[in-house]
C-alpha cells in the first residue's frame, strides 16, 4: 500500500491553498506573534509557558470524549491543534522547524513503524506486531543516543500514567511480577509500612510510603489491563454523582451538607448506591 502523493493534498493545491482552514490558522498565529502589531500576550510566550496550556487542552479533549460530546470534541480538538501551531510557530521563528516539518516527521514515523501496512513485512499476530513496534522504537532510541530502557518515558506525564509506562517498559525485559497475586501481596506490604510511618508521625516517610503504595497500584492496574487514570476518573464522577444525591435529598428539608452529620450523609450515600444498582 502506498501513501497518496503529497500533490493530492488540498494543502498543496494552489486552487484551495488560500481557502484551506489550516493555512488560515497558520496565518492567524503568525499575525498574533508579529512583533509589529501582534498580541502582547502571545508575543511574551515561550515553549515553557505554553506547555501547561497544551497539557490542559489534551485533558479537555479526553473529557469531551468521556462525555461523548462530539460538538465539544470538535472545539477542543481545535484548541489542541492551536497548541501545535503555536509551538511550531515559535520554533519557526528560531529557525528550528515549522508545522510542515512536524507533519513530515510524524508521517515518516508512522510509515516506518507500520511496515506491515506501508511495506511488505507481515506479522504472524498482534503479539508479534507489538514486539516489532518495540524493536523499532528501540532502534529509534539508539539513534537518538537514548539506549536505556526507560530513557524516553516522558517525565512530564501524569505520575500515575508514567508509573504504568515505566513498569510496562521494564516488564518487556523481564522485570515484572509473575501474576497479580504477587502485586496484591506487595500492596498489603506497602499498606502495612504506611501504617507504621503514620503511627510514628513521620510525615516525610509517610509521603514516601504513600508514593510506593501508589506505584504498586499502578502496577496492579497494568497487570489488570486497566488504565488507572480512566478508572480514577470514573470513580471521581461516581463520587460527584453520589454526593449530589446527598445534597438533593438534604435540600428537600431545606438543609445543606454542613447542616447534616456523617451518619446521615453516609446513609444517604448508601441510598445513592442502592439506587444506582436498580
Amino acid at each position: 500500500m502506498s501513501l497518496p502523493s503529497p500533490s493530492q493534498s488540498p494543502l498543496n493545491d494552489p486552487r484551495q491553498k488560500d481557502q484551506h482552514p489550516l493555512f488560515t490558522l497558520i496565518d492567524i498565529m503568525a499575525r498574533l506573534r508579529d512583533p509589529d502589531g501582534g498580541c502582547p500576550w502571545d508575543l511574551e510566550q515561550t515553549f515553557a509557558t505554553v506547555a501547561p496550556y497544551t497539557v490542559e487542552e489534551a485533558y479537555e479533549v479526553a473529557d469531551a470524549i468521556e462525555r461523548n460530546d462530539l460538538a465539544d470534541l470538535k472545539e477542543e480538538l481545535g484548541d489542541l491543534l492551536l497548541q501545535v501551531v503555536f509551538h511550531s510557530r515559535m520554533a519557526e521563528e528560531q529557525g528550528a522547524f515549522d508545522l510542515a516539518g512536524v507533519a513530515r516527521a510524524i508521517n515518516d514515523k508512522m510509515v516506518r513503524r507500520h511496515p506491515h501496512v506501508f511495506g511488505d513485512h507481515a506479522y504472524e499476530n498482534q503479539d508479534a506486531q507489538t514486539a516489532g513496534w518495540e524493536a523499532l522504537k528501540a532502534q529509534e532510541r539508539q539513534a537518538k543516543k537514548k539506549g536505556g530502557v526507560l530513557d524516553d518515558v516522558p517525565a512530564g506525564l501524569p505520575a500515575m500514567t508514567r508509573a504504568v509506562k515505566l513498569t510496562k517498559r521494564a516488564a518487556r525485559v523481564g522485570f515484572d511480577w509473575p501474576s497479580t497475586d504477587e502485586v496484591l501481596d506487595k500492596l498489603a506490604e506497602e499498606v502495612a509500612e504506611l501504617k507504621v510511618e503514620i503511627a510514628a508521625g513521620d510525615k516525610a516517610k509517610a509521603r514516601e510510603e504513600l508514593g510506593d503504595l501508589l506505584f504498586v497500584v499502578a502496577n496492579l492496574a497494568r497487570k489488570l489491563d486497566v488504565e488507572p487514570e480512566d478508572a480514577l476518573r470514573a470513580t471521581n464522577a461516581k463520587f460527584v454523582r453520589r454526593f449530589a444525591f446527598i445534597e438533593t435529598e438534604l435540600a428537600k428539608d431545606g438543609r445543606t451538607p454542613d447542616q447534616s452529620d456523617l451518619a446521615e450523609m453516609d446513609g444517604l450515600w448508601n441510598a445513592a448506591k442502592a439506587a444506582e444498582r436498580k
